[in-house]
């Protein structure tokens, strides 16, 4: 099939390319507008009446399809609204009126929530829609198999199974639009998760037959700067990314909350005479690293490069730190690791192998403290090839109670370290060490680059 991405009603983009796939995904940035892309995709194959430009899936017959939101109360008056207009005007929404065969059946003491409405299909038969809510709970996703479910805002993943199932036997659609404030959760992951791939040319992602489409603000051609800039300044900043992009981000819970566009640098050869440290956090199971060097005429630390390793022997970790440069300074987790046992053996072995590691102070909300406050004051940036400390940034939170979520989180405790002890060690490069790394230098011996 082809995939067609709507981004506005009156304007829209055709990505015309070849992939094996049902589902589609679009991550919106703007708030109605993926609601809008998805009740107009839904209105397609339930009337068969698809524009002449519609490169995607094409349904030559009436479908059984369900669409479904958080709850009972916001599928009635957002859902049911785009697709058939407001209380008593039935015909008025994205689904034409004289289309809507009789009048839908509506569920009793629930304000007119729609329970179900026929369609007229182009081909002459009749299409059933039916509206269900989140908050109905697995069960109510049960049932017979569908043609396709469009899902309206991100839904519990046992909610989704159940959607999923309904399209087994009729390798159905299923369409999924949200913005991703929850970050990068499991659902997102199917999406995003390892073995994902890029297609540069339009700017969706494709894995396991899923796509992703990311359609932000700039894809919106009624929306002037004047509105952009008001929606990002009524917008907190940990939410920008996911507002304005669709990146997934964490929301409330997370514990820097400033976009990571805004600390996310070029690469460039770091000057010879800005100090240079580096921050580990070790264990058997992860080892991971930064390397920092500080501009002091702004008072900027620059992280440049990471390590960021499974299962490795401290001989392998060793050599890729040396190979970042044997005269850098190291500060490392005083605890050793989440395992203190573990860790504090990993240290020494470490240590053995020529290592100068200094334990870091490791008060953590003291920590946090300094780290937010370089943040926020623009006074850390990451080079953009810091893949893997942009991951731990986005997932970097605090549970209800209050407790940083102790999972992915190896660099965020490096950049502590940074901060609080390496600042304090960072030195200069000594004369007559070569300037720049070799091009054929191997920094990780455990992956050979």
């Amino acid at each position: 099939m082809r995939v067609v991405a709507v981004y506005s009603i009156g304007s829209h983009e055709v990505f015309d390319f070849e992939v094996e796939t049902h589902r589609n995904y679009f991550c919106a940035g703007v708030v109605h507008h993926n609601t809008v892309v998805n009740a107009y995709e839904t209105t397609l194959h339930l009337t068969g009446l698809y524009p002449d430009w519609w490169s995607g899936h094409r349904f030559d017959k009436p479908v059984d399809w369900w669409m479904g939101g958080d709850t009972s109360e916001t599928v009635r008056d957002i859902l049911q609204v785009a697709m058939f207009g407001d209380q008593g005007q039935w015909g008025t929404g994205m689904i034409p009126g004289d289309l809507i065969i009789g009048q839908p059946t509506v569920r009793p003491n629930t304000g007119r929530a729609i329970d179900y409405a026929l369609i007229r299909h182009k081909s002459g038969g009749m299409s059933r829609l039916g509206m269900k809510s989140y908050d109905q709970g697995r069960r109510a996703w049960q049932g017979t198999a569908k043609d396709g479910v469009g899902l309206d805002e991100e839904g519990p993943e046992d909610v989704r199974n159940e959607a999923v199932l309904r399209l087994m036997t009729t390798g159905g659609l299923l369409i999924e639009t949200f913005t991703p404030l929850k970050g990068r959760t499991a659902i997102v992951e199917h999406y995003m998760g390892k073995g994902a791939k890029i297609v540069e040319d339009y700017g969706v992602t494709v894995r396991d037959g899923r796509v992703m489409v990311q359609a932000g603000w700039n894809h919106v051609p009624h929306l002037d700067e004047a509105t952009k800039e008001r929606m990002r300044s009524e917008t907190p900043p940990h939410l920008r990314e996911a507002r304005e992009n669709g990146t997934p981000t964490l929301g409330s819970g997370v514990i820097y909350p400033i976009a990571e566009s805004d600390i996310k640098v070029k690469d460039f050869e770091v000057p010879d005479h800005w100090p240079r440290v580096y921050a580990l956090d070790v264990g058997w199971k992860r080892t991971a690293g930064l390397w920092g060097a500080v501009d002091l005429a702004n008072d900027t630390l620059y992280i440049y490069s990471e390590l960021y390793r499974s299962n490795a022997e401290p001989p392998v970790i060793a050599s890729a730190v040396k190979a970042r440069g044997p005269w850098i300074p190291g500060v490392i987790d005083p605890a050793g690791g989440g395992s203190q046992v573990d860790g504090s053996l990993v240290k020494r072995m470490l240590r053995a192998e020529g290592l100068h590691l200094t334990d870091a102070e490791n008060a953590v909300e003291a920590g946090i403290y300094n780290v937010w406050g370089r943040i926020s004051t623009g006074r850390i940036k990451v080079f953009a090839s810091c893949q893997n400390f942009f991951m731990e940034y986005r997932v970097y939170r605090r549970d209800e109670k209050g407790r940083i979520v102790k999972d992915n989180d190896h660099l965020m405790d490096a950049l502590r370290y940074l901060v609080m002890t390496g600042l304090k060690r960072a030195a200069l490069m000594p004369s007559g060490r070569p300037k720049r790394v070799a091009a054929n230098t191997i920094l990780d011996p455990l992956v050979g680059y």
